[in-house]
């Protein structure tokens, strides 16, 4: 059955909530990174609770962002809607610990003058290498799922048209996803396997203000980070092979401390962070 109208505007709407969720969240966290917590509802928390209770924030993101990336839930589970339902999902979490994070009355360490501006200028190195990052990425990626729903926009003119287009798009979404394509390692990637993970760490660690909230926040995802890529490399170690390896051999995995040597034998797969 044939509903253009309501079908396109149902995938304009998805379009529309996976960006507020998904890049909304992330432009957020950017913000709350830089500045701290928001206060937004305060709890009647003493500080040791108000500590349990952004540790547990903190847990349900990350089982919730590592649980829906495993294999089964992006192929058997969700499918190619995976990227959209990632991305409102993980919109809606990180939304979440953003407007109920505690913060804690301690401060541990705070930077004044020339240290507090040289910290307030990683943070924004750290900005500048998560663009150079998605820069760099010379293969195709849709971390929000819209150019998969607007391949989905039906046309409007011709009925005949409109059926093939239909059949088309019921063949496409019979076929399984292609894998992924191992691409040159350009840019941020000649300098570090996972620059995504190594930007995010620098936007952790510049805040000048070092509550006991924010350490937490700090030691929790740095380790998520490392263990995290530190898993994503055995899966690409099994995708890739030797190829991959060869990428290892040259390239550091998150700190930067040698110029890039990769030639064009030294590959990636464009996906991982």
């Amino acid at each position: 059955m044939y509903f253009p109208s309501m079908m396109n505007w149902t995938i304009y709407a998805l379009v529309g909530l996976s960006l507020v969720l998904g890049l909304g969240s992330l432009i957020t966290f950017g913000v709350f990174l830089y500045t701290g917590s928001f206060s937004l509802v305060a709890l009647s928390l003493d500080a040791t609770q108000v500590l349990m209770f952004d540790a547990c924030l903190c847990l349900a993101f990350i089982l919730q962002h590592s649980g829906m990336i495993r294999v089964h839930a992006r192929k058997e589970i969700l499918g190619k809607n995976f990227a959209v339902a990632f991305s409102m999902a993980s919109g809606i979490v990180l939304f979440s610990l953003i407007a109920l994070w505690q913060e804690s009355p301690f401060l541990i360490a705070s930077a004044d003058g020339f240290f507090r501006g040289l910290l307030r200028a990683i943070f924004f190195l750290g900005i500048a290498g998560q663009i150079w990052s998605s820069m760099s990425l010379t293969s195709a990626i849709d971390p929000f799922g819209v150019q998969s729903l607007m391949a989905r926009i039906e046309p409007t003119t011709g009925i005949d048209s409109d059926a093939d287009t239909d059949e088309d798009a019921d063949k496409d979404a019979s076929t399984d996803p292609a894998p992924a394509t191992l691409v040159l390692a350009t840019g941020a990637y000649a300098w570090v396997r996972h620059p995504a993970y190594s930007t995010m760490l620098l936007l952790l660690w510049s805040h000048p203000d070092l509550t006991a909230d924010r350490l937490l926040l700090n030691v929790v995802f740095t380790v998520w980070v490392i263990v995290g890529a530190i898993l994503e490399e055995r899966g690409l170690v099994e995708a890739f092979g030797e190829n991959y390896r060869a990428y290892q051999r040259t390239v550091p995995m998150l700190i930067p401390y040698r110029k890039p040597k990769c030639s064009n034998d030294c590959a990636k797969d464009g996906s991982s962070g």
